[in-house]
Protein backbone atom coordinates (compact mmCIF):
# COMPACT_ATOMS: atom_id res chain seq x y z
CA UNK A 1 0.00 0.00 0.00
CA UNK A 2 1.26 3.44 -0.99
CA UNK A 3 2.33 5.62 2.49
CA UNK A 4 1.60 9.08 2.96
CA UNK A 5 3.65 11.63 4.57
CA UNK A 6 2.02 14.74 6.27
CA UNK A 7 4.83 17.96 6.36
CA UNK A 8 3.80 20.87 7.60
CA UNK A 9 5.67 23.89 9.74
CA UNK A 10 2.88 22.83 13.07
CA UNK A 11 3.27 19.03 14.10
CA UNK A 12 -0.29 20.27 14.99
CA UNK A 13 -1.41 20.88 11.87
CA UNK A 14 0.57 17.54 10.67
CA UNK A 15 -1.13 15.45 13.50
CA UNK A 16 -4.91 16.58 13.21
CA UNK A 17 -4.50 15.71 8.80
CA UNK A 18 -3.20 12.21 9.28
CA UNK A 19 -6.11 11.95 12.26
CA UNK A 20 -8.58 12.86 10.05
CA UNK A 21 -7.15 11.50 6.87
CA UNK A 22 -6.71 8.04 9.02
CA UNK A 23 -10.55 8.02 9.97
CA UNK A 24 -11.55 8.52 6.22
CA UNK A 25 -9.34 5.61 4.81
CA UNK A 26 -9.72 3.20 7.94
CA UNK A 27 -6.58 1.50 9.99
CA UNK A 28 -4.62 -0.07 7.19
CA UNK A 29 -3.61 3.21 5.89
CA UNK A 30 0.21 4.33 6.56
CA UNK A 31 0.04 8.06 7.48
CA UNK A 32 3.16 9.31 9.13
CA UNK A 33 2.95 13.27 10.52
CA UNK A 34 6.44 14.70 9.78
CA UNK A 35 5.65 18.69 11.23
CA UNK A 36 7.76 21.44 13.44
CA UNK A 37 10.88 20.67 14.81
CA UNK A 38 12.09 18.91 17.19
CA UNK A 39 12.21 21.06 19.84
CA UNK A 40 8.37 21.78 18.96
CA UNK A 41 8.81 24.78 17.28
CA UNK A 42 7.23 25.96 14.26
CA UNK A 43 9.69 24.99 11.35
CA UNK A 44 10.71 22.08 8.82
CA UNK A 45 13.03 19.91 9.29
CA UNK A 46 14.55 17.18 6.73
CA UNK A 47 15.88 14.48 8.81
CA UNK A 48 12.24 14.03 10.56
CA UNK A 49 11.04 14.07 7.40
CA UNK A 50 12.88 11.60 5.17
CA UNK A 51 12.43 9.29 9.23
CA UNK A 52 9.19 9.69 8.26
CA UNK A 53 9.32 8.39 4.33
CA UNK A 54 10.79 5.62 5.86
CA UNK A 55 8.41 4.57 8.60
CA UNK A 56 5.71 5.27 5.87
CA UNK A 57 7.33 2.88 2.81
CA UNK A 58 5.72 -0.46 2.64
CA UNK A 59 7.08 -0.86 -0.68
CA UNK A 60 4.52 0.81 -3.09
CA UNK A 61 6.04 4.29 -2.77
CA UNK A 62 5.06 7.40 -0.79
CA UNK A 63 3.61 10.61 -1.36
CA UNK A 64 4.39 13.64 0.41
CA UNK A 65 1.83 16.03 1.25
CA UNK A 66 3.54 19.57 2.26
CA UNK A 67 1.89 22.73 3.22
CA UNK A 68 4.20 25.28 1.66
CA UNK A 69 7.56 27.08 1.08
CA UNK A 70 9.94 25.78 3.13
CA UNK A 71 8.41 22.24 3.82
CA UNK A 72 8.89 21.28 -0.17
CA UNK A 73 12.57 22.45 -0.03
CA UNK A 74 13.46 20.54 3.34
CA UNK A 75 10.91 17.20 1.58
CA UNK A 76 13.11 17.47 -1.36
CA UNK A 77 15.91 17.65 1.23
CA UNK A 78 14.78 14.66 2.76
CA UNK A 79 14.37 13.01 -0.60
CA UNK A 80 17.78 13.76 -1.45
CA UNK A 81 19.26 11.77 1.55
CA UNK A 82 17.08 8.85 0.96
CA UNK A 83 18.95 5.32 0.13
CA UNK A 84 19.00 5.37 -3.81
CA UNK A 85 16.50 2.23 -3.71
CA UNK A 86 13.73 4.49 -2.87
CA UNK A 87 14.66 7.69 -4.32
CA UNK A 88 12.17 7.08 -7.18
CA UNK A 89 8.99 5.88 -5.19
CA UNK A 90 8.54 9.00 -3.23
CA UNK A 91 6.82 11.90 -4.88
CA UNK A 92 5.40 14.99 -3.36
CA UNK A 93 1.85 15.87 -4.48
CA UNK A 94 1.40 19.30 -5.86
CA UNK A 95 -2.21 19.79 -3.88
CA UNK A 96 -3.96 21.41 -0.87
CA UNK A 97 -2.45 19.68 2.27
CA UNK A 98 -6.20 18.80 3.88
CA UNK A 99 -8.14 17.95 1.19
CA UNK A 100 -5.23 16.42 -1.47
CA UNK A 101 -4.70 14.26 1.70
CA UNK A 102 -8.40 12.77 2.22
CA UNK A 103 -7.97 11.75 -1.48
CA UNK A 104 -4.50 10.41 -1.28
CA UNK A 105 -5.64 8.51 1.93
CA UNK A 106 -8.72 7.30 0.50
CA UNK A 107 -7.13 6.09 -3.05
CA UNK A 108 -3.72 4.70 -1.28
CA UNK A 109 -6.31 2.47 0.94
CA UNK A 110 -7.52 0.74 -1.81
CA UNK A 111 -4.78 -0.78 -2.58
CA UNK A 112 -4.14 1.79 -6.01
CA UNK A 113 -0.54 2.88 -7.39
CA UNK A 114 1.43 5.51 -6.87
CA UNK A 115 0.70 7.84 -10.10
CA UNK A 116 -3.39 7.30 -9.07
CA UNK A 117 -2.84 8.15 -5.42
CA UNK A 118 -0.66 11.51 -6.69
CA UNK A 119 -3.65 12.04 -8.76
CA UNK A 120 -6.14 11.68 -6.35
CA UNK A 121 -4.39 13.83 -4.23
CA UNK A 122 -4.07 16.87 -6.91
CA UNK A 123 -7.38 16.47 -7.71
CA UNK A 124 -8.27 18.47 -5.09
CA UNK A 125 -6.97 21.57 -6.38
CA UNK A 126 -9.96 21.94 -8.48
CA UNK A 127 -12.74 21.13 -6.19
CA UNK A 128 -15.08 23.81 -5.16
CA UNK A 129 -16.56 24.01 -2.11
CA UNK A 130 -19.32 26.68 -3.24
CA UNK A 131 -21.38 26.27 -6.11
Amino acid sequence: MVGLVIVSHSAKIAEGVRDLAAQMAGDEAKIIPAGGLENGEIGTDAVRIMEAIQKADSGDGVVVMADMGSSILSTKTAMAMLPDEMKGKVKIADAPIVEGSMGAAVCASGNAGLSEVISAAEEAKDMKKLQ
